[in-house]
């Protein structure tokens, strides 16, 4: 009987839904003329609780106080993050003596288990915990990493005390102090992973859609603020030989940030976890595939979809039906035996549970193309402090640390940030007629570019370095400032890049799966990290052969670092080529609420915009 329906196209049910979706729509219009004085979108009173489990009601939770909570929570979460990580590298160097490629490998395994992290936290996020209670936890796991870092530190692994210098050099480590360092960082990694993505979905919950595209702004500024603290101050501490303090200043910052995420709670507006969105995406391609031989009816509105305004998926939104991966239209196809038989989510899913999986299906090729821009990132913590630490940083009597050089990489993300806001989206907003002056998709686009640029700075003051090296000399006088472009270029590119990615993904992900979103911006960088590690393992692999120093090799006055540098530039060339192919090609999700049209349709002229390119 089965096989029969299936391969039977007239056995398909034409079960027209435009009635439902209208009288949705209808519904929904007279309410919100109605309502839109007091709450300005209707789905989100009705998908939303605060902490004690009432409808949500603008002007009584969320706003931009409980927001700016969160950005001081992100600010000091993250200078006590990078006081623990900005100088691993060289602490894996001068306290554990691993060799220089080793350690750059070790950061950006480190580095990327961190971000990966991220899509644990999301998943919890979305799921079961929702977005409050994830924070919190992931937050007491990342205070308790901090403390074992700073008591092995201390305990174990800085003996004599204030070796790891530079000039001091420290007993080897016991087996226990390794161990314990190496289970305190893994444990920073995954509270301070899986609190991202996360800490920047419920902050943007805390204001109205039009604020949003601001909101991730001062993010990713709050995130920079803090950085700097940790990249100035607290590298200079660490470089001298004082880890313990810098480790314990990490701690105390991550304390405070912890009791300011508390301190918030009675005002944060809570949304309800739409639940597992892993079983929702595999019935979809399980009835899409069941049905493989049935024909999906050319007008939408002939697919299944649950009559009035609620979603089948619980606190979500309905998406309304879009035009790619249609194979997958199948799985909301409408045939005999699913009108006569019990209803079975694995053979028959409404347009809503399609059109997720195809969001999903959508952002990946985007995603996908910001893993190489990701690699040009993570060469600030690994390959540049490397290539810092055997320059001159002599400036008159004081002595400037390698990784602190990524100041100018904070500032610059600073001051870009500003002149972004300030200048650029007004102006280009008059000329294109987008408000948010470029698009997310653009944004990426430009930040891609100038990641290629930061590499080809770097290359050109590697081979300025090499030159002014003397024989018998480890340190070039060749002056660490000659870093600063390359630094300053990487930090205009992340205003372009990650900001734009932190709105694109939360913008385009649908309502149950939020937090994974913001989570994408995250797991690109922990997918970044890993490639790093992959390219330096070939190149040297390639280049070390027959006895060749290799191109990054312990000693880099015998490499070639100039050469991985020009690699890097010219795979991120490619990428931006691939990248403008995805970019024309990716449609905007859809949403079936009447005050989200606006949103929708500035994200429709966006990517129009894109498409002009």
């Amino acid at each position: 009987m089965e096989a029969s329906e299936l391969g039977n196209k007239d056995v398909v049910l034409n079960v027209g839904t435009s009635q439902v979706v209208e009288s949705g729509h209808g519904e929904e219009l007279n309410r919100d003329s109605t309502e839109n004085e007091h709450v300005e979108v209707s789905s989100t009173r009705e998908s939303s609780i605060n902490g004690r489990q009432n409808s949500v009601i603008r002007g009584n939770s969320g706003g931009w106080k409980p927001a700016f909570l969160l950005l001081a929570n992100q600010g000091l979460a993250t200078l006590a993050f990078f006081g623990a990580g900005v100088n691993l590298v060289l602490f894996l160097t001068r306290v554990l003596e691993q060799e220089n490629a080793d350690a750059a490998n070790s950061v950006s395994k480190w580095t990327g288990t961190v971000y990966m992290c991220s899509l644990i936290g999301a998943f919890l996020s979305d799921s079961y915990w929702g977005r409050y209670l994830t924070c919190a936890i992931f937050q007491l796991v990342f205070v308790l990493g901090l403390v074992l870092l700073s008591l092995s530190s201390w305990l174990f692994l800085i003996k004599p005390e204030g070796c790891g210098n530079g000039v001091i050099d420290c007993r080897p480590a016991s087996s226990v102090g390794i161990a314990i360092f190496y289970l305190s960082i893994y444990l920073v990694a995954f509270g301070y992973g899986g609190h991202q993505p996360t800490i920047a979905t419920l902050g943007s919950d805390q204001v109205d859609e039009p604020s949003k595209p601001a909101f991730f702004c001062y993010f990713y500024f709050a995130l920079n603020v803090g950085s700097l603290f940790s990249n100035t101050i607290l590298v200079y501490f660490e470089d001298s030989g004082k880890w313990t303090l810098g480790f314990l200043t990490s701690t105390a910052s991550a304390v405070i940030a912890l009791i300011l995420f508390l301190v918030g709670t009675p005002r944060y507006r809570h949304f309800k976890p739409c639940g597992n969105p892993l079983p929702r995406v595999a019935q979809v391609f399980n009835a899409a595939f069941r049905k493989w031989k049935v024909t999906a009816p050319k007008d939408a509105e002939k697919l299944y979809e649950l009559e009035g305004p609620e979603s089948a998926i619980k606190g979500s939104r309905k998406i309304l039906h879009s035009d790619e991966f249609g194979f997958l239209d199948k799985a909301a196809t409408m045939t005999e035996s699913d009108l006569h038989g019990p209803m079975d989510p694995w053979r028959l899913c409404t347009v809503t549970q399609v059109e997720e999986a195809k969001c999903v299906l959508k952002m990946l090729p985007i995603w996908l193309c910001t893993i190489i821009y990701s690699v040009v990132f993570t060469q600030m913590a690994s390959l540049f402090v490397e290539q810092g630490a055997v320059m001159n940083s002599d400036a008159g009597n004081f002595h400037l640390p390698a990784a602190s050089m990524s100041a100018f990489d904070i500032c610059s993300v600073l001051v870009f940030t500003g002149i972004y806001r300030q200048i650029l989206v007004p102006v280009v907003g008059r000329l294109t007629g987008n408000p948010k002056g470029l698009s997310e998709l653009q944004r990426m686009g430009v930040g891609l570019v100038i990641g290629m640029l930061a590499m080809v700075a770097a290359g050109i003051t590697e081979l300025q370095r090499l030159e002014k090296v003397t024989p018998g000399n480890e340190i070039s006088s060749l002056s660490i400032f000659w870093q600063i472009p390359q630094y300053t270029l990487v930090g205009a590119s992340e205003v372009f890049m990650y900001v734009g990615q932190l709105e694109f993904f939360n913008g385009q992900a649908p309502d149950g799966i939020k937090s994974f979103g913001s989570s994408l911006c995250m797991a690109s960088i922990s997918l970044g990290n890993y490639v790093s590690s992959l390219l330096v393992h070939m190149v040297m692999g390639i280049t070390a052969k027959n006895n060749k120093p290799g191109w990054i090799p312990g000693d880099l006055n015998s490499g070639h670092m100039d050469r991985f540098y020009f690699l890097l530039a010219g795979l991120t060339a490619i990428d931006f080529g691939v990248y403008l192919f995805c970019a024309k090609w990716y449609k905007c999700i859809n949403l079936e609420c009447h005050a989200q049209g606006t949103e929708m349709a500035e994200g429709q002229a966006s990517d129009n915009a894109v498409r002009q390119v």
